[in-house]
């Protein structure tokens, strides 16, 4: 019997990934990783050059992204059954041999492979490398702390309702919002409303060499990349400086 392994892959940046994830890239024969249709995947994308020789791959090829609505049953419909059908796959590779699985940021945070994760617990051995999230790099690209002292930090999607996003923001220190996309109107709108846009930053491809930042506010775009996130920092106690 093999394992499905996990590797969680950090922010974007292949010198932010943990040792034991690199170590298991580097030696894997046989890799699986989610991309959209017609894309190469972030996932793969971040150890190139790192695989050895003729690895097997297995491209997980979401049949659905942005076509259908995200809430709709058609949607989960169609995912639910990728998703089984991909579980199905890789617990019979795993009855033969070790399966690494790339997943870009933390596997247990927001990760796709939390939906293989529950399907294929008890089927099969596997295991989980966690990675640094996704935000965390993009909070460190922008120079400053994200949380001083007490502050609370809130993590939101941008596909909630814009009602929803106001009553959390308003409630919120420290914030970083998720999945923007082609959300980003919606989260720009919401954070004017909460009388908190002037301080919001839009982090696109953080700890990527593509990597783009700037403030809200400023920014004209009415779409931003899947990989960028909105954060606004928090302001709690702070120590003084001595001088």
């Amino acid at each position: 019997m093999g394992r499905i392994i996990c590797a969680g892959l950090g922010p974007g940046d292949p010198e932010l990934m943990s040792v034991r994830a690199d170590r298991l890239v580097r030696s894997a024969s046989h890799v699986a990783y989610f991309r959209k249709k017609g894309r190469p995947g972030q996932a793969r994308k971040m150890v190139e050059g790192l695989l050895a020789p003729g690895v097997t791959e297995y491209a997980m090829e979401y049949p659905v992204t942005t076509e259908l609505p995200f809430d709709s049953a058609d949607y989960n419909d169609c995912l639910a059954r990728f998703y089984d059908g991909w579980a199905d796959r890789l617990a019979h590779e795993a009855s033969a041999r070790d399966v690494v699985v790339l997943c870009e940021g933390d596997p247990f945070f927001y990760g796709s492979f939390m939906h293989l994760y529950t399907r294929l617990r008890g089927r099969v051995a596997v295991d989980v490398v966690p990675g640094i999230p996704g935000m965390v790099g993009c909070w460190w690209a922008t120079g400053s702390p994200m949380t001083w002292g007490d502050d609370v930090l809130t993590v939101l999607m941008g596909t909630m309702p814009e009602d929803d996003l106001v009553r959390h923001i308003e409630a919120a220190d420290a914030i970083a919002i998720m999945k923007t996309g082609r959300n980003l109107p919606r989260v720009r709108s919401a954070l004017a409303r909460a009388g908190k846009l002037e301080q919001a930053w839009l982090v696109q491809h953080g700890t990527m060499p593509q990597q783009q930042m700037s403030r809200l506010a400023d920014t004209a775009h009415e779409v931003c990349p899947y990989f960028a996130i909105v954060l606004v920092h928090g302001q709690g106690r702070r120590p003084e400086v001595a001088e």
